[in-house]
């Protein structure tokens, strides 16, 4: 598998439905993924919240999205970041994407293991722009 480049859209309570009516428009498959389901939060109201939605096309097509957490700032025009993901074989290049992102800029999340196994970090670049980066199966 190659390194993917896609856009990943933050939303307040309503990225299920959303994603749901992307999924209308575009068809492909829609996975989506709780804050309960990886006890992401303590905080009962965001226990169905959407932790991460992915929808991929049979053309290429590929949108993500999640609901952002109470705690964290949600205005309209920042609810957007750019993800670069792949496998554990692309671990390097990602990892080199990583540092040159965060060179000028700054680390929102370590570039570390997430709850659900991946190598996952969060940064904004040097120009403002949110980038999350995720590596399969990665270890630390």
């Amino acid at each position: 598998m190659s390194t993917k480049l896609n856009p990943y859209l933050g939303f307040r309570d309503n990225a299920k439905e959303a994603m749901e009516y992307y999924h209308s428009i575009f068809g492909g498959e829609l996975t989506r993924s709780t804050f309960a389901e990886y006890q992401a939060s303590e905080d009962p109201s965001e226990q169905d919240k959407t932790m991460h939605a992915a929808l991929s096309t049979p053309n290429g097509l590929s949108l993500m999205a999640a609901d952002t957490p109470n705690a964290m700032e949600y205005k309209p025009g920042n609810n957007y970041s750019v993800s670069l993901s792949g496998e554990s074989t692309d671990a390097v290049v990602l990892r080199g994407y990583w540092d040159r992102l965060v060179d000028g800029g700054s680390v929102t999340m370590p570039l570390e293991v997430a709850p659900w196994g991946d190598s996952f970090g969060m940064c904004v670049d040097k120009f403002g722009v949110a980038w999350m980066v995720n590596i399969a199966g990665a270890p630390q």
